[in-house]
């Protein structure tokens, strides 16, 4: 069963989710993978959202480039926390995406990291489920220790 969901909006964005998938399976983390549009399968991306909990999941990372509707879309539809992943696409270099992502509505909260922070948003979906599971905390503690020694 999936702790965690992926969902990407295009299937050109794989590529920038490969250091994200490395990270959740070093951790030992099960995951899913869907390649789903805001934009072009709207009712698909909503099931996916929706039945996440259901199915398992206790976080949601949606990855997105462009005008990124993609986070906001999946969270408007569940109560799982959601963490957003702009990609640099288009003209603007990922800072249409970072916005679209970052500046959300009250009451429909998407954490956000960096345009192509993928690893980032791994490592934020481990802490999320850490919480929960001491196993995984004291593996992401020695994660730390061995960033700090370098």
């Amino acid at each position: 069963m999936p702790a965690v969901r992926l969902i990407l909006g295009s299937k050109s964005d794989l590529p920038a989710c490969e250091p994200l998938q490395a990270l959740l399976r070093e951790f030992g983390v099960d995951f899913d993978l869907h390649v789903s549009s805001a934009h072009r399968a709207p009712e698909q991306t909503a099931k996916l959202a929706r039945d996440a909990e259901t199915e398992g999941v206790r976080v949601i990372v949606a990855v997105a480039g462009m005008a990124a509707h993609l986070p906001g879309v999946v969270a408007a539809q569940t109560v799982l926390p959601v963490i957003g992943v702009p990609l640099a696409s288009g003209g603007l270099g990922g800072l249409d995406a970072l916005l679209s992502i970052a500046q959300m509505p009250p009451g429909v909260p998407v954490a956000c990291v960096a345009v192509g922070g993928t690893k980032n948003a791994a490592l934020l979906a481990i802490q999320i489920l850490a919480l929960g599971d001491n196993a995984l905390r004291e593996k992401y503690r020695a994660y730390k220790k061995s960033l700090a020694a370098g």
